[in-house]
């Protein structure tokens, strides 16, 4: 067996979770190795088997990405399992998302979960988060000329703060003994509908902005026109459709249960991410 120290392999490295991650573990002083297709401490690309072992190796902890904006990827996650039990790893903390563990099997994401389940040498945690709050400065929820177009109609939900996500993973990853087989659900303290995170934005910009709701079909027409793949448009039409229908997340108390600090609220997000939202918006 190879020989493993207590290197933390975190995947996605650049990405909005990650990135955190990683620098919450640094601050900790615990040795991380940051992974991504681009701009990572090594290249991990899930496309290209060949980047794995080189990853994963003297790794005995991970945070595990799936492949993003896609929802068949389970054979590569179960590959990259093996490859990383046989490598030395212990601990695995999956990102899977929130009321996944209600989902049918044969759903991605809640496949690697059963994966992770089953009989192994490795421990695992799973983190099913709420929508991030960084969509709305970030990504698909940002205002584009001071509006917020989005399908989600009046239903509301429990928007987390990414950095109180990195802090519950961090946390799984400092002490994997702690929270071996630990399940949590990061949420914001506060169910809002985009209208009212809108409402916020608008506040601490001055500026009026707005949710302009939209016919779900046209708008998953317009992200898969943007370059979004097909697969993934379904899930955003049924992401959508949950919080249309009032399904959306609920605040808990997991972030303080594992951090001892409470979830960030929207409004002081919105403070602190006010340049973000300074001038017009490009989509």
């Amino acid at each position: 067996m190879t020989e493993v120290s207590n290197m933390i392999l975190v995947l996605g490295g650049t990405g909005k979770t990650g990135v955190r991650v990683a620098s919450r573990l640094s601050g900790l002083g615990l040795p991380v190795r940051t992974a991504a297709r681009h701009g990572g401490d090594v290249r991990f690309d899930w496309d290209d088997p060949a980047t794995h072992r080189n990853a994963v190796e003297g790794a005995d902890r991970v945070y595990l990405i799936p492949p993003v904006m896609r929802t068949r990827f389970v054979p590569q996650v179960s590959a990259f399992l093996n490859l990383a039990e046989a490598a030395g790893v212990r601990q695995v903390t999956y990102l899977s998302a929130y009321g996944i563990d209600f989902a049918p099997p044969e759903v991605a994401l809640r496949a690697v979960e059963l994966d992770l389940m089953g009989p192994s040498s490795l421990t695992h945690s799973i983190v099913r988060p709420a929508w991030f709050m960084q969509n709305f400065s970030e990504t698909f929820l940002m205002p584009v000329d001071d509006a917020i177009v989005v399908p989600t109609e009046n239903g509301g939900e429990a928007f987390v703060d990414a950095e109180d996500i990195a802090a519950v993973v961090a946390a799984t990853l400092a002490d994997p003994e702690g929270h071996a087989g630990a399940e949590y659900a990061p949420t914001g303290p506060d169910i809002l509908t985009v209208s009212e995170a809108a409402d916020i934005i608008g506040g601490v910009t001055g500026r009026p902005v707005r949710h302009v709701d939209i016919d779900r079909s046209s708008w998953v027409e317009g992200v898969i026109a943007s370059g979004v793949p097909v697969e993934y448009g379904e899930m955003l039409q049924m992401l959508t459709e949950t919080i249309a229908s009032g399904r959306g997340s609920r605040p808990n108390d997991d972030i303080e249960k594992v951090t001892g600090a409470p979830p960030t609220s929207f409004t002081d997000f919105a403070r602190r991410t006010a340049a973000a939202w300074a001038g017009d918006q490009a989509p």
